[in-house]
């Protein structure tokens, strides 16, 4: 019988279970963007009314939250409860399964937030507990849950990463000035939130128009907080960058993927291979890259949560493939102008904001944040 079938929540959860869980859910958010190709799991320890261990997921996706948790915890584990935001694990990868951790350890109760949609998971660590008479509470705080794992449970379910499409528009609706040229929209609180999300995520992916007008690092500009710029996504059907840009030069601090189109020239190739960029070659249909294609390759090199910054035409692409699953609209107070570009080529923005669901709108300043999600 899976989770689902046992039950939506558990009924018995106490308010203590939900603040618990609560933390154990904060807790977890201090890896994202930072433990792909593994999801970004807390985990709290609790004996008698303490707590007695705290983990989180660590850099790369190991150790488990788990097994750090009960690391700090120590003897205080036996009889403890365990409050974890993803079914422990329950198969041999490149760590022994947390489920035997948590059982080698004498936890006596273990209150998961969901089940792991991983196939070699899927229910097996839970059970693997109740075989061992340990009682596992399963459901608690589920939504946030299903949210926070949002990228490890697309690219387990879809075969392809989470994508939050960023796009900022001026007072009037506009992206850019006149000829595709970059034009100050938001204030720097509205640009302090986009290198937040930034580092929230595993990769930014930008189309050569952006790189080519704007030449950006895209990193976490933060202070303490560059090492956890996400990876570098480029489309560039035929390998026009200049090896000059940042993108490039700088790819020994962050990592850059390239993707091009088959057709796309192997000396290209060869210089920004050697440079250390990596190449992925794709279909394309008159010079447009084929997204599907390029989502699951990411997801198969360990991408789970993806941003896109790029332009009106990767924008457009993205809400015309039905990519996107959350939105975030930043709105300036200024003007650009009737010469301006429009944040959707050749659609409304209406396509996005129209089909997703208003979650939440926040006020940084003069600047208005939208935030959207599918419903």
């Amino acid at each position: 019988m899976s989770d689902t079938e046992l039950a939506a929540a558990p009924s018995s959860a106490t308010a203590d279970d939900e603040r618990y869980m609560k933390l154990a859910l904060a807790l977890g958010r201090r890896g994202l963007g930072n433990t792909w190709p593994n999801p970004a799991v807390g985990a709290v320890l609790v004996k008698d009314g303490v707590i007695v261990g705290r983990g989180w997921t660590q850099r790369g996706g190991r150790p488990h939250a788990e097994t750090e948790a009960l690391r700090r915890a120590k003897r205080a584990a036996r009889g403890a409860t365990l409050y974890v935001t993803l079914e422990p694990c329950s198969h041999e990868g490149k760590t022994p399964p947390c489920a035997d951790a948590i059982i080698k350890a004498g936890v006596a109760r273990v209150v998961s937030a969901i089940e792991d949609p991983n196939p070699e998971v899927a229910g097996q660590g839970h059970a693997r507990l109740r075989d061992a008479g340990i009682t596992v509470d399963v459901g608690l705080l589920a939504d946030e849950a299903r949210k926070a794992h949002a990228g490890h449970i697309s690219r387990i379910s879809t075969a392809r990463p989470h994508v939050t499409l960023k796009l900022a528009v001026s007072a009037d609706g506009k992206a850019g000035l006149a000829g595709r040229k970059p034009a100050p929209i938001t204030e720097v609180d509205a640009r302090d939130r986009v290198f937040q999300i930034r580092y929230q995520n595993d990769a930014i992916l930008v189309g050569l128009g952006t790189i080519l007008s704007d030449n950006p690092q895209l990193t976490t500009r933060l202070p303490g907080l560059y090492a956890r710029s996400p990876v570098r996504v480029v489309l560039d059907a035929n390998l026009r960058i200049p090896l000059s840009l940042s993108v490039v030069s700088t790819v020994g601090d962050v990592p850059t993927f390239i993707f091009c189109s088959k057709k796309a020239s192997e000396v290209a190739e060869d210089f920004l291979t050697q440079k250390g960029c990596k190449v992925f070659r794709v279909d394309d249909t008159q010079g447009r890259l084929d997204l599907d294609e390029i989502m699951k390759l990411l997801a198969e090199n360990g991408i789970t949560r993806l941003m896109v910054e790029g332009g009106p035409t990767v924008a457009a692409s993205l809400a015309a493939a039905d990519l996107v699953d959350e939105f975030v609209l930043f709105r300036g107070a200024r003007d650009i102008g009737d010469t301006g570009i429009d944040p959707l080529e050749g659609m409304p923005l209406d396509r996005l904001t129209g089909k997703l669901k208003l979650a939440e709108t926040d006020k940084l300043g003069p600047d208005t944040i939208e935030h959207y999600v599918r419903s």
